[in-house]
Order: C-alpha cells, then sequence, then structure tokens
C-alpha cells in the first residue's frame, strides 16, 4: 500500500474533541430539504476565505476565527452522513480552482516562454500560476488547523468523506481532489519530524491499553488477560503519537521475540510466552504480527512505514545481536479472488482449470460431489478445516493458487494485495507462505488458513523498495518462485 493501504483498516476513531461550540442546525422532520442547502451555502459564503489577490497574499488578514469555529459548529450539527457528505460535495464543487485564473496564468507563462524573457521575470509568472492552483477551500482547511482541535476535526472530516466516496454518496474529480488535497495537508501535519514513538507495556495508563485493545484490526484482543500477554515478555507493542496529542495513538503495531521466524499466529497470540522472564539468548526473530491504524482519516499518510523503520532500530539498541526481521502477516482477499476465478471458471469453461486432473479427482472423492460447485460452497464456510483429508488434498493447489496471487495478481503493475503491496513497498522480501497458519474463523474465511512472511533484510531494503516502486520488481524467496512455477505449470487463468 501506499503509506497505509487499504490492508491497514481502522476498527475504531478516536474520538476527535473539537472546541466547545453552540450546536449546529437540525432540521426537524418535514422541513424542506432546501432550507439545509440554503444554510449550507450561505455557510460557506461565510467561512471559506475569498483568495486575495496575488499582490496582496501577504498582506490580507486572516478570517475571523469565529468563521472557522461556525463550519466547525455546523459540520458538528450534521447528524446524518448524507447531509456531511451534501456539505462537502458543496465545499468541493463550489470552492476549488479557479480554473479561468489557471488558464490567463497558464498563458502568460507560455507567452513568456516564447518570449524568452530574463529568469526572475519567468520565475515570477510561475509562482502566479501556482497560487492560481491552489483552490479556495484549502485556505479553509489551514485556518481549521490552527484552532483549538482543528487538526483533529480535519481527521474526522476526511475520515467522513472517504465515508461518503466509498458509500457513492458524493462522487466526481472535484471531490477526488479535494481528498487528496487534505490528504496532502495532513501528511505534512503527521510527517515523522512530528510523531512520537511509545512503547505500551502492562504499566501503562489503563486508558492506553483500552485504546490498544479497542484499536486492534488484524488479531481482536478477547479480554485483558488476552491483552497482558500481548504487552508482556517476549512481546513489544509500540505507536505513534501526535506531538501535540501524546499518549493517543495513530498506528499500533504489535511484535513478537522469538527464537525463528514465525509460521503460525495462534502461537502467538494464544500461547504464552516459554517464562515470564525474558532471556536474550532465546530471541533471534522480530516478528511484525499486527500493524492497525485508528483513525480512518490518515489512510493513505504513511504512518506505517515509519513506524516499522523506527521499532527496528528501538529493538536494535535493545537487542543489540538481533538480526532478522519479518512479519508475519494475513492475506486478505485471496479467499475472495479464489471464488471468483471458481465461479468463472464453471461459467466459461465448464470445467476446472485451477487443478491438476489428479487433484480434482481426489478432492471430488472426498466431497461427494464436482469440485468447482462443491469448492465454492465449503470455501465460503469455516466447515473444510474440519475434514483432515480434505485439508491435505487442498494444500498443494491452494499454496501454488495464492504464491500467484501474491506474486502474479497486479493492480496498475503493483502487487494486487494490499498488504503484499505495503510491504514490498518498504522493501521487505515475499519469503514464506505458511500452510494453516491462521486456524481462526476469519484467517480460514478470509484466506484459506493462510498466511505470508515478509522478511526484512536490512541492508536490501532500500534497494529492493526502489526496484518495486520504479520497475515494479518483486523479490522473492526459493520456495514462493518455485510455488509461481507450480501455478505456471498446472493452472491456467
Amino acid at each position: 500500500m501506499r503509506g497505509l493501504g487499504p490492508g491497514l483498516t481502522a476498527r475504531r476513531f478516536l474520538p476527535l474533541r473539537c472546541p466547545p461550540r453552540p450546536p449546529g442546525p437540525r432540521l426537524a422532520r418535514g422541513q424542506a430539504a432546501g432550507a439545509l442547502e440554503r444554510a449550507m451555502d450561505e455557510l460557506l459564503r461565510r467561512a471559506v476565505p475569498p483568495t486575495p489577490a496575488y499582490e496582496l497574499r501577504e498582506k490580507t488578514p486572516a478570517p475571523a476565527e469565529g468563521q472557522c469555529a461556525d463550519f466547525v459548529s455546523f459540520y458538528g450539527g450534521l447528524a446524518e452522513t448524507a447531509e456531511r457528505a451534501e456539505l462537502l460535495g458543496r465545499l468541493a464543487r463550489g470552492f476549488g480552482v479557479d480554473h479561468g485564473q489557471v488558464a490567463e496564468q497558464s498563458a502568460g507563462v507560455l507567452h513568456l516562454r516564447q518570449q524568452q524573457r530574463e529568469a526572475a521575470v519567468l520565475l515570477q509568472a510561475e509562482d502566479r500560476l501556482r497560487y492560481a492552483l491552489v483552490p479556495r477551500y484549502r485556505g479553509l482547511f489551514h485556518h481549521i488547523s490552527k484552532l483549538d482541535g482543528g487538526v483533529r476535526f480535519l481527521v474526522q472530516l476526511r475520515a467522513d468523506l472517504l465515508e461518503a466516496q466509498a458509500l457513492k454518496l458524493v462522487e466526481g474529480p472535484d471531490v477526488r481532489e479535494m481528498n487528496g488535497v487534505l490528504k496532502g495537508m495532513l501528511s505534512e501535519w503527521f510527517s515523522s519530524g512530528f510523531l512520537n514513538l511509545e512503547r505500551v507495556t502492562w504499566h501503562s495508563p489503563c486508558e492506553v491499553l483500552q485504546k490498544i485493545s479497542e484499536a486492534e484490526a488484524v488479531h481482536p484482543v478477547k479480554n485483558w488477560m488476552d491483552m497482558k500477554r500481548r504487552v508482556g515478555p517476549y512481546r513489544r507493542c509500540y505507536f505513534f503519537s501526535h506531538c501535540s496529542t501524546p499518549g493517543e495513538p495513530l498506528v499500533v503495531l504489535h511484535v513478537a521475540l522469538t527464537g525463528d521466524i514465525s509460521s503460525n499466529i495462534q502461537a502467538i497470540v494464544k500461547e504464552r510466552p516459554p517464562s515470564e522472564t525474558e532471556e536474550k539468548n532465546k530471541i533471534a526473530a522480530a516478528i511484525f504480527y499486527s500493524i492497525s491504524l485508528t483513525q480512518q482519516g490518515l489512510q493513505g499518510v504513511e504512518l506505517g512505514t515509519f513506524l516499522i523503520k523506527r521499532v527496528v532500530k528501538e529493538l536494535q539498541r535493545e537487542f543489540p545481536h538481533l538480526g532478522v526481521f519479518s512479519s508475519l502477516s494475513p492475506i486478505p482477499g485471496f479467499t475472495k479472488w479464489l471464488l471468483g476465478l471458481l465461479n468463472s471458471q464453471t461459467k466459461e469453461h465448464g470445467r476446472n482449470e485451477l487443478f491438476t486432473d489428479l487433484e480434482c479427482k481426489e478432492i471430488s472423492e472426498i466431497t461427494g460431489g464436482p469440485i468447482n460447485e462443491t469448492l465454492k460452497l465449503l470455501l465460503s464456510s469455516s466447515e473444510w478445516v474440519q475434514s483432515e483429508k480434505l485439508v491435505r488434498a487442498l494444500q498443494t493447489p491452494l499454496m501454488r493458487l495464492c504464491a500467484w496471487y501474491l506474486y502474479g495478481e497486479k493492480h496498475r503493475g503493483y502487487a494486487l494485495n494490499p498488504v503484499a503491496n505495503f510491504h514490498l513497498q518498504n522493501g521487505a522480501v515475499l519469503w514464506r507462505i505458511n500452510w494453516m497458519a491462521d486456524v481462526s474463523l476469519k484467517g480460514i474465511t478470509g484466506s484459506c488458513g493462510l498466511m505470508a512472511n515478509y522478511r526484512y533484510f536490512l541492508e536490501e531494503t532500500g534497494p529492493n523498495s526502489t526496484s518495486y516502486l520504479s520497475s515494479k520488481n518483486i523479490k522473492a524467496s526459493e520456495q514462493v518462485l518455485s510455488l509461481v512455477a507450480q501455478f505456471q505449470r498446472n493452472s491456467k487463468l
């Protein structure tokens, strides 16, 4: 993923407490929708500062704080998702860039280039063009950020915007552009220099432990004893907080300290550590087994990558001998992808081209039915893992299909799977695919129980990342490449 991708979803939003203000408008049932729309238009005319002339850009006073506060108050009073979407849509469409000004300034730059004028004149013309390209709503966001609680409000506003886009309540290029502008501003405000790395232990404040527990999106925390294990011996938990809100997690990383690279998540989240006292000679590997974003509005802001890098340095200071760093990652979307293939193969061919003839025969004998239809039913639930014979029969074909899904299935040239894309962008190696690595209901239904290790060879992460981002090359181990070769020999898409 770029920044934090779709694989690192927010399970719970931390409350974004805005400055106390009078409640916003609430329309009683039966009132005309036009009244609310007129109120929105009037608010935006007051709250969004006009763009000063270029010559006055540094001399124009900032709008009164009350104007921005009015926007925050009005927005906070909109109870319905559709109402918030409507206001954001009007803001995006009506208060963006003045395209007439952009065209005029662009023509001026082209004219000066043709005349071959001196550099200073051309540079000023280009600066005028840059100024014209700044949308008006950016000024509103900038001034809101200066309010007490303003940045938190903007994080929540972007979360609402993303939700409205997902629900198709608001669409179009203007909305996408406003989302990009706000994401860019948040990326600056939440850059690594403003982030504090904090470690969570059992002695951390109860409020922090509660937030960490509720934020866990990958492997849900069941109870306080479960939480105690995850921050106890042979475990580490870190989070980033913003310098303006210390102690409030933005993104959380859980680490297991083990003797080797783990291949099963239940061994990490359920089994007790070997002892209550850590023995450093038993620690040879650091396994990143969960990373969760707590704020949906920070999606796409590069927090997870920075957190892993900072945690690696922290662990190296604590354990100078530690040299093995790897993830144990879920493979969200694999089952859905596989079911889609089974469905399309049935419709297009009437036969199966994902499995060999021998595999089809063995699986059909176990299930007692046609392989495609039977597997579609079985893989849609977790019941198939109750049959040891079926688990053994599916291991070889599902391992090679999963290898292809992670290595060969692409979106715009990059790995389709969001978790794979995230780690590969960081420079990790697709190192191992593990069978029956997550036998929880979520693991079986989401990825047929499979998990992947992405290994971080620290000296190679830079070149690997560059190669992936620039040339879209995936660095993979012999195990993965062997499985991919098996797929290419035995399966057809």
